[in-house]
Parts: C-alpha cells; structure tokens; sequence
C-alpha cells in the first residue's frame, strides 16, 4: 500500500456522521426528539460503505425484504374495452383450435395413405411371386438348411 492512497474507515464515517449530527441539534432550538427520516435522508448502516464480503462473492448485493417491495394495482379498464378483449381472446383460440384440428385432419389423411399403399404393395407382392408347389415331401429331407429357410408354407387356394 502506498502513502498517497487514502484509508476511509468506518469510525471515521461514524464520527463525522455524529458531529454532523450534533450541530444540527445544537442549531435547532427544539428538544430533541425522534427525528423523522425523509425517503432522501440515509440511515448510519446506508452511509457506511460496504467492504468485500468474507465470501468472496462481491457481485452479490443485499436483499430487501419483499414487505418492503410497492405493487402497483395496475391500469383499470372500462367494461367495453374488457369485453372487447375477452371478444378477440375467443375469436384467437377459434382460430387455433380450428387450425390445429385442420393439421390433425391432414396428418390422418396421410397415415391413412400410407397404410393403403402399404397394403396394396404387399398384395402386389404376393401376386408377383414366383410358386412352386413341392408334392413329394420326402426331397425336403434331401434338401440343404440354408435353402429350407427360404421355403414357406402357403395356401395355394387363394392365389
């Protein structure tokens, strides 16, 4: 630390606040009394200023009380410009409603589509096989594993 650097202190603070103080009294002619603080005027714990915390964490400031916070009712609207809003509110969620059920719509259309052609490829499919009936099933015993797993029994009536 260097000479030039000036070191406020607390007491320092507290002891000018004090005299201050007591000049004010000593001017006033009244007794002394509780003195009533203006929304401008600081209290001694405001006028100190705050060192570093011991937690390190200096960008945290104090918290105030939420009895201390001031609400505000808000701005107060005629009976008309109510209803007129509750109006476009419900004209609004008509309108999305009937949008959303337009989208359900759409998409149930398309998965219907798609079940159709998936239905119809697969009678196609089968139409376009290629059959042959095995009448002696004594060869199937002669016959190798790999080409027994594409064998598949059917009902050749329908085709």
């Amino acid at each position: 630390m260097t000479t030039d650097e000036k070191v406020t202190k607390a007491e320092d603070i507290l002891k000018d606040v004090l005299n201050t103080t007591e000049t004010n009294n000593a001017e006033a002619s009244q007794p002394v009394s509780k003195k009533v603080r203006t929304k401008k005027e600081k209290s001694f714990e405001q006028q100190i200023p705050k060192g570093k915390p011991k937690s390190g964490r200096i960008w945290k400031g104090e918290k105030k009380r939420f009895s201390s916070i001031v609400k505000t009712r808000g701005i107060r609207l005629s009976m008309s410009k109510k209803q007129k809003l509750r109006e476009d509110l419900k004209r609004v969620k008509e309108m999305s409603k009937a949008i959303k059920e337009e989208k359900q719509a759409q998409k149930e259309a398309r998965k219907a589509r798609r079940r159709a052609n998936l239905k119809r490829a697969a009678e196609n499919q089968k139409k376009s096989e290629i059959v042959q009936v095995i009448t002696n099933t004594a060869k199937l015993k002669k016959i190798k594993k790999k080409h027994l797993r594409m064998i598949q029994k059917r009902d050749t009536l329908n085709l």
